[in-house]
C-alpha cells in the first residue's frame, strides 16, 4: 500500500510537466500597433499570422486598436498575449503592467543593425529645410505612445537642441499615426510631422510613395535623429514560460521557413542594400533607457 501511494503521489506530482500550455491557450492573439492603416496592417502580418498558426497549432488572431494605448490597455488586461511594440510603447507597457511584460526578440538588418531613426518632415516646395526654419509652424507627433513619433523627437528637441516644442511651434497636434502626420504635411494641415525611417529608402513616407498615396518627391526630411532600438516582440510576463518560448522560436523561424511571406511582412524593398533578414533575442536592459525617457517626458507635462 505504500509502494502504490508513493507511487501514484510521484506520477500527480510528474503530471504538470506533460502539460500543454496549448490546453489553456487554444487562441492567441497579437497586438500591432497603428502606424500605418488598418488594412496595411492586417495585410502586412497576415503572412505571420497564418505561418504561426500552422506552427503552432492553434489559432492566431491578429489584434488592432484605433490607437497606441488601446493596444497597450489589451496587454495590460489579458486581453492579448503577445504585441509587436514599438520601443515606446514597449515601455509604456512595461510601466503600466508593473514590469508585467517580456521582450524577446527584434527584426535585424542583413548588416546586423537592429535600430531604425526618427525623422521630420516637410513639404519639398514648404521653404522648411531645417527646424530652424519651423518655429512658429504646427507640427504634428504621431501619437503620445510612439518613440519616433514623439517621445525620441520631443527628447531631443527639448534636451539636445534646446527648443521647446510648446512655444517653438505655433501648435503640436497629434496626428494619430505615421501616416495621418506624412498625409498632413502633404494636405497643408501640418507644416512638419514627426515619423520614422530605417534608412533613406525605407520609412513611413517611402511606403506610402510605393502604395500611391502620395506622390513621389513630394515629402523631405530635414531632421533625424541618432539610432533607435528597434521595438520588440513582447509577452505577458503570465504566460507560461513554455508557451513564450515555443512561440517565440516560432518567430525566429518565419523568415527561413517562408521567405516570400517575410517580405510581405518587413515591406521588403528589392532596392534596400539592407533589408530585414530575421530576428535577434532582447531583453529588458535593452528598452531601460526608454522607461527613464518616457519618465523624463511626464516629468515635464506634469512641470507645465
Amino acid at each position: 500500500m505504500k509502494l502504490l501511494t508513493t507511487t501514484a503521489l510521484a506520477a500527480l506530482i510528474a503530471a504538470p510537466a506533460f502539460a500543454d500550455w496549448k490546453d489553456d491557450y487554444q487562441v492567441v492573439k497579437f497586438g500591432i500597433l497603428s502606424g500605418e492603416n488598418e488594412q496595411d496592417r492586417l495585410m502586412r502580418n497576415e503572412p505571420i499570422r497564418e505561418y504561426l498558426e500552422e506552427k503552432l497549432g492553434v489559432k492566431v488572431e491578429i489584434f488592432t486598436a484605433g490607437n497606441y494605448d488601446g493596444v497597450i490597455q489589451a496587454m495590460a488586461a489579458d486581453q492579448i498575449e503577445i504585441a509587436r511594440f514599438g520601443s515606446s510603447s514597449y515601455a509604456a507597457a512595461y510601466t503600466a503592467t508593473d514590469g508585467g511584460v517580456v521582450p524577446t526578440l527584434v527584426e535585424m538588418k542583413k548588416d546586423g543593425n537592429t535600430g531604425y531613426r526618427s525623422i521630420v518632415v516637410t513639404r519639398c516646395d514648404s521653404g522648411i529645410e531645417s527646424l530652424d526654419d519651423a518655429k512658429g509652424k504646427v507640427h504634428a507627433f504621431a501619437d503620445p505612445d510612439s518613440t519616433s513619433g514623439y517621445a525620441v523627437p520631443y527628447f531631443n528637441m527639448v534636451e539636445k537642441i534646446g527648443l521647446d516644442p510648446k512655444t517653438y511651434f505655433s501648435a503640436i497636434p497629434f496626428s494619430g499615426s505615421h501616416e495621418a502626420g506624412v498625409s498632413g504635411v502633404v494636405n497643408g494641415t501640418f507644416d512638419t510631422a514627426s515619423t520614422y525611417e530605417n534608412n533613406d529608402i525605407d520609412g513611413i513616407y517611402q511606403r506610402m510613395e510605393d502604395k500611391g498615396m502620395i506622390e513621389k518627391d513630394v515629402v523631405c526630411k530635414i531632421w533625424e535623429s541618432p539610432e533607435i532600438t528597434t521595438g520588440p516582440w513582447t509577452f505577458r510576463k503570465n504566460l507560461p514560460a513554455e508557451m513564450i518560448e515555443e512561440v517565440t522560436a516560432a518567430i525566429e523561424g518565419f523568415a527561413e521557413a517562408d521567405p516570400e511571406g517575410f517580405k510581405v511582412y518587413s515591406s521588403f524593398d528589392p532596392a534596400d542594400p539592407n533589408p530585414d533578414t530575421g530576428y535577434q533575442r532582447v531583453d529588458h536592459e535593452r528598452y531601460q533607457w526608454i522607461v527613464d525617457m518616457r519618465q523624463w517626458l511626464k516629468d515635464q507635462r506634469r512641470g507645465s
